[in-house]
């Protein structure tokens, strides 16, 4: 990947922080983008080579444009867009809100269309590109009480598949990374919230997690990042329109 420029969304922690690493280790030159702009410096900082920062909230079509012009003004066409900003809020239907169902999916499925439409010209004058959408297993299943989230990565999903099709002769592909529960702040607050809620110790929250996955275990953000890694890389230029599970056989 030495050379190419990929932009990483949500890349300050988590899945995005991890994913940012992997492919610095390419060595892809890289655009962070977030929201937290001291986060996204030290990450860049820490990485092999020379990196750039952007900050703007992807759900918001003026900041995500201005981000991606300076992304490119900074480093040149982008050919790597990787859309792995996301968050996940919980409530019985009854109780979810219309804001919540609109954070939900701002952030989730506008962020990711937004990003893909902003990023795709450069691909399409270079003749090729890489897509990759950080989904979930809620874009292959449901789960209860996250409905507005479910939606949203079924969105995410759906959009991965169609915008494959469009550009499967362009020399671009588009695929999806669907992890199960992954070490990441967002299980940590989903933990924390089960045991104020419920009474459990944070080990028993934490058992009830894992035992979706049927290995017993919580995934990695590494083997998130090492699934980017491959479906960004050359040898993976017939995959496309996928949605590859990252949970140790949860989905199958």
């Amino acid at each position: 990947m030495r050379g190419r420029h990929a932009l990483v969304t949500g890349a300050a922690r988590g899945i995005g922080a991890a994913i940012a690493r992997a492919l610095a280790e390419e060595g892809a030159t890289l655009t962070l983008l977030g929201r937290n702009r001291e986060a996204l410096q030290a990450l860049a900082t820490s990485l092999p080579g020379e990196h750039g920062v952007a900050v703007a909230d992807v759900g918001d079509a003026g900041q995500v444009h201005s981000a991606f012009e300076q992304a490119r003004r900074e480093r040149g066409a982008i050919s790597i867009l990787v859309n792995n900003a996301g968050q996940a809020e919980s409530a019985p239907i009854l109780k979810t809100s219309v804001e919540l169902w609109a954070r939900m999916l701002a952030v989730n499925l506008t962020g990711t269309f937004l990003c893909s439409q902003v990023a795709l010209p450069d691909m399409l004058a270079a003749g090729s590109g890489r897509i990759v959408n950080v989904a979930s297993t809620a874009a292959q299943v449901g789960y209860a009480y996250v409905s507005a989230y479910v939606a949203a990565k079924h969105g995410v999903l759906g959009l991965t598949r169609s915008l494959a099709l469009e550009v499967a002769r362009k020399g671009i592909t588009v695929n999806a990374v669907c992890p199960g529960y992954t070490e990441t702040d967002i299980l940590r607050e989903s933990i924390a919230n089960v045991v104020a809620k419920t009474g459990r110790s944070e080990a028993e929250a934490r058992a009830e997690f894992s035992k979706s996955n049927p290995q017993g275990r919580i995934v990695q953000p590494e083997e998130v990042a090492d699934a980017v890694r491959w479906l960004c890389s050359d040898g993976a230029s017939a995959i496309t329109g996928q949605a590859i599970s990252v949970s140790g056989g949860e989905v199958t």
